[in-house]
């Protein structure tokens, strides 16, 4: 029998960047079946990685965004020398993430070059964009050894949800499912530029609930401002239909209630990669960035953007002032869609 690898995953921060490192998860796992994966990550990540089967251990990365802080991530990675891991995998590509593996002591440090961290890795590959366009499949290339070969399959992320933890978050949070659930997700916490308009949320909820769903309002105690925005705008005979989860739940028991939804609208955030590994239907919005990059990794999804010739930007605010490439994705043009794939999945709004 061969040796079993131990793998150490320096992981991303984001909240979507680590729902699609998933996809290298089942890679390793694919490529060795007893292949043990832990993954460092800072502690927010925790509720996703509970969720996925195929990570052994969870390491939390103490590190906030930016601290260099030589001397503790030396110490950190010297800790970790009894750990026998065989090989690292560092996903992010700067020159901080790179230090503790190599102090770990790790024989094999893949990753792709940047942040003047060849050094660091052993294995520090140039990327091609044109042959790896998207994050997810530039994860998973980290996976395999053939690194010049360009990477057109990959498992898509599948998030494993506990059928009695849902049960008592919906008792939790007193919500019944009487009603088709439609989860809204209209936070942003990369900037108001890829965040749709209040407003129209409210439209469109008022179309929804009158098709006879239900609304949830997904998002984190800084998505409670326009969550309220939202629920003040809907008619008030809708508003019973209309429940606002921002800021009440934890990530763990909003992934645990989106996994119940019967479709998403979202804005391109975390919630838009937690509702694709759930496999929900979804019509996301995208403004001022593109989705050539980091879309959601689904077969089930419609993706709505305007054309105008400033877009994408990838600014966290509109830069012009007046954020036509969100205002101009109508509330009409999203219930469209949304009825389009939902019938599509045998999913009807009425």
């Amino acid at each position: 029998m061969s040796q079993q690898q131990k793998y150490l995953i320096v992981g991303p921060s984001w909240i979507g960047d680590m729902v699609m490192a998933q996809s290298l998860f089942i890679a390793l796992q694919q490529g060795q079946a007893n292949a043990d994966i832990t993954v460092m990550a800072p502690p927010w990540t925790s509720p996703l990685l509970q969720r996925m089967p195929q990570v052994n251990a969870q390491l939390i990365n103490p590190f906030s965004h930016g601290e260099v802080n030589l001397w503790q991530r030396r110490k950190l990675g010297k800790t970790l020398q009894t750990n026998n891991f065989t090989t690292a995998i560092v996903l992010p590509n700067s020159f901080k993430s790179a230090l503790i593996p190599f102090h770990a002591g790790i024989p094999k440090r893949i990753g792709w070059q940047g942040e003047w961290r060849r050094l660091l890795l052993t294995d520090c590959q140039v990327l091609d964009k044109q042959k790896l366009p998207l994050m997810v499949q530039r994860y998973v290339a980290l996976a395999t050894d053939e690194f010049d070969l360009p990477l057109t399959q990959y498992a898509l992320p599948s998030l494993q949800i506990d059928a009695d933890t849902v049960t008592g978050c919906l008792n939790r949070f007193e919500l019944n499912r009487d009603k088709p659930i439609l989860a809204l997700c209209p936070g942003a916490e990369f900037g108001s530029a890829k965040q749709w308009p209040g407003g129209h949320c409210s439209s469109l909820c008022d179309r929804v609930i009158e098709a006879g769903w239900q609304v949830w309002i997904f998002g984190s105690a800084g998505d409670v401002a326009i969550a309220n925005e939202i629920y003040d705008g809907i008619s008030v005979k809708y508003r019973k239909s209309c429940l606002r989860l921002a800021g009440q739940t934890s990530l763990a028991q909003a992934i645990d209630l989106m996994s119940v939804s019967n479709a998403v609208v979202t804005n391109d955030s975390g919630l838009m990669h937690i509702a694709a590994a759930l496999d929900k239907p979804i019509v996301a919005l995208y403004g001022s960035t593109s989705t050539d990059f980091t879309p959601p990794l689904s077969n089930k999804v419609k993706l709505l953007f305007t054309d105008i010739d400033c877009r994408p930007c990838f600014q966290r605010t509109c830069p012009l002032g007046h954020r036509r490439c969100l205002t101009e994705i109508l509330p009409d043009r999203v219930f469209t869609a949304l009825m389009d794939l939902t019938r599509s999945h045998q999913l009807r709004l009425q």
